[in-house]
């Protein structure tokens, strides 16, 4: 029986996702592979974090695998969250890595359209603020 459980998110861009993923201290591994869950059994992944990557409690936690939903246009995360050992629960996972795949793409959207950051602040609320100007001359 599988323990595998499938989030869907609103992620759409695969750089974006990969370079929040390293913002938070994680390292994504790229194209198909393995996400190991319950007992060995296995799910096949766009990206992968390992289980024994940064934020998690050792090998009694499971993989984390993003994979493609071409229906949704989006990816979904895929893991085993019966074995989810990490600091953090799974909603406060996909909030942290929801912001920061935002500002990545606000400030690659910004960067393709001559915009640089010109201060970038994160208040106690763990919220962030942006300034970006443009000069045209």
């Amino acid at each position: 029986m599988s323990h595998f459980s499938t989030v869907k998110t609103e992620l759409r861009d695969r750089t974006a996702l990969i370079d929040a993923l390293r913002d938070l201290g994680h390292t994504p591994s790229e194209g198909e592979r393995p996400v190991r869950g319950y007992r060995g059994q296995t799910v096949v992944a766009d990206l992968t974090i390992a289980a024994g990557d940064a934020g998690s409690a050792g090998s009694k936690a499971s993989d984390i695998g993003f994979r493609w939903d071409a229906a949704s246009g989006s990816y979904e995360l895929v893991t085993d969250l019966d074995l989810w050992n990490r600091p953090i629960p799974v909603e406060r996972f996909l909030s942290k890595l929801t912001q920061q795949y935002a500002l990545r793409s606000i400030l690659a959207a910004s960067a393709s359209e001559g915009f640089q950051v010109s201060e970038q602040r994160q208040a106690a609320d763990g919220s962030i603020e942006l300034v970006v100007t443009r000069w045209d001359g």
